[in-house]
């Protein structure tokens, strides 16, 4: 599968879904104009994705390599909130269905918002790894 790149403006951030290196990356500040435009390549990708990541290997979810998602936003709007809802929410559903999946929340020291949102979306999908981790 070929993977996705979405270059950073001003207000959305670097996506970088490549699976050959399996590195998968959200990058920077998220407030688009239409959170829902921004977000939907992103769903309609990992829905490609996730499912034909094991048939293309010929194994079952449960055998599949974990994934790893590295999300790094300095600031978000509510709305792109709502969107990484629902993208942790896919997520949890994969791996309720026996996929691994782990999220690095990656946040700046001394951003409090970021990371108290990084704990609620912890709350918010518990049967997700979900790390939070802080950075320099």
């Amino acid at each position: 599968m070929d993977r996705l790149c979405i270059q950073a403006t001003k207000s959305t951030p670097y996506v970088c879904f490549d699976p050959a290196s399996g590195t998968f990356t959200i990058k920077g500040e998220c407030y688009p104009e239409n959170a829902a435009a921004f977000f939907t390549p992103i769903f309609a990708w990992l829905e490609a994705f996730l499912p034909s990541h094991c048939k293309e290997r010929g194994q079952s979810l449960g055998q599949s390599q974990g994934l790893v998602f590295d999300v790094e936003l300095l600031y978000f709007n509510s709305s792109s909130s709502k969107a990484l809802l629902n993208l942790f929410s896919m997520f949890e559903c994969h791996t309720v269905q026996g996929r691994e999946i782990t999220v690095n929340w990656r946040y700046h020291a001394g951003n409090e918002t970021v990371q108290e949102c990084g704990e609620e979306f912890m709350e918010d999908a518990p049967n997700l790894a979900f790390n939070l981790v802080e950075i320099e």
